[in-house]
């Protein structure tokens, strides 16, 4: 007897979930900021302002102080350094997931990597004066509650150590060991990135003491990464186990471990095998039309490594710097139609890529409107720029 033809989903099922999923289709916002995140598993955090503009594409009622009261005040949402050694906001619930999954080989690296930079850079450091100077900044970090890198090294002299780095070359720079401390500190969960010195938008940030995810019961990693899998999959699935290796960093053989500890099953892709859970076999019904403009980094546009489904592959130039960042995009239907940017008098300028129709110029065209009232007097520049960013921004 043959085998049973293996479950198949096409990419019009793949962009059906992605509208509900991602909080993207009118009917699928969420009303607080952890509902966001823990739709997403997390949302990218490494340009701050990309935080508050995912959060807004997904929010019933948008409002930038929801995710202050989330990230200051709440404290349920908390930035962490995890998956391919890129910062995340993820929420408390979740928190100890990804931290043994992802964030713990993470923190051993900057460890030793902090370590071999400064007592190679400094001769008179070794590793116990290095454990000196972070007691020190822990202490002093308790003392005030809340302080910046400038604050903390008036009261720890070791802190204002620095080195050259790249000497005699053009881009020689001297940097401060309290980046480097700090930094190993917060990846380890023994201080946290508070408020900003700025508005939403600035990634100057406070640091405070310890997180409240620090002190939960850490899952074994093996299950945690069987955890996060299942939880990757709920969110971005079906999709390839290439895919997921790539957004955890995971090795190929934890990669196919924590896959199989999640019961997932094979099914067929447009572009070959892929994975799903069991229970995600079914067709879902597709979400009434709906556009967005999704910020530099967006979980959507950086939740896959094969793409093609949801991005034609010749607007990738158009749409990403040349280390594989992403920059704004205008959607529709769960398909990358184009790009956006702010420009100085806070319009929101864009153009499509695609010719999608009279219906997504219009509905792109109201949401742009939406965007450019709710960020006010607000100016916000992608952390890192991209061609038609660029192109649009001046």
């Amino acid at each position: 007897m043959a085998p049973s033809p293996r479950p198949r989903t096409d990419a019009a099922q793949r962009r059906a979930r992605l509208g509900h999923r991602h909080l993207l289709a009118a009917t699928a916002k969420a009303r607080t900021a952890e509902e966001t995140a823990d739709a997403l598993v997390a949302l990218h955090a490494t340009d701050a302002a990309t935080v508050h503009l995912s959060a807004r594409a997904r929010l019933a009622t948008p409002d930038p102080a929801e995710l202050d009261r989330a990230l200051y005040e709440d404290r349920t949402l908390v930035r962490m350094l995890c998956m391919r050694r890129t910062l995340f906001a993820v929420s408390t619930t979740l928190a100890p997931v990804v931290a043994a999954a992802a964030a713990g080989p993470v923190a051993a690296k900057e460890r030793r990597d902090t370590a071999k930079w400064i007592t190679e850079g400094l001769p008179d450091w070794d590793e116990r004066r290095l454990a000196e100077a972070e007691a020190e900044t822990l202490a002093a970090l308790e003392a005030r509650g809340e302080a910046t890198a400038a604050d903390l090294a008036a009261d720890v002299p070791d802190l204002r150590a620095t080195i050259v780095v790249s000497p005699g070359k053009p881009y020689e720079a001297t940097v401060a060991v309290s980046s480097r401390i700090l930094r190993t500190l917060a990846a380890e969960g023994r201080i946290r990135r508070g408020r900003p010195r700025g508005g939403w938008t600035s990634s100057s940030f406070r640091w405070t003491p310890g997180t409240a995810w620090a002190d939960l019961p850490a899952p074994d990693p093996a299950e945690a990464r069987a955890r996060l899998a299942r939880r990757w999959l709920a969110s971005y699935g079906p999709a390839t186990a290439e895919d997921l290796k790539w957004w955890t960093g995971w090795t190929l053989t934890d990669t196919r471990r924590a896959l199989a500890a999640t019961g997932a099953v094979g099914i067929e892709l447009p572009e070959g095998p892929g994975v799903a859970l069991p229970d995600d076999l079914d067709p879902v019904p597709e979400p009434a039309p709906w556009a967005a403009l999704l910020p530099a980094l967006d979980p959507t546009a950086m939740g896959w490594k094969r793409r093609d489904w949801y991005l034609d592959p010749d607007h990738v130039p158009h749409l990403f710097d040349r280390s594989g960042n992403i920059g704004p995009t205008v959607w529709w239907n769960g398909r990358v139609i184009g790009g956006w940017a702010q420009r100085r008098d806070g319009e929101i300028a864009w153009r499509l890529l695609a010719d999608a129709g009279r219906d997504a110029t219009e509905a792109v065209r109201a949401e742009a409107a939406r965007l450019a009232a709710w960020a006010g007097d607000v100016r916000v520049t992608p952390r890192f720029r991209t061609p038609l960013e660029k192109e649009l921004s001046a």
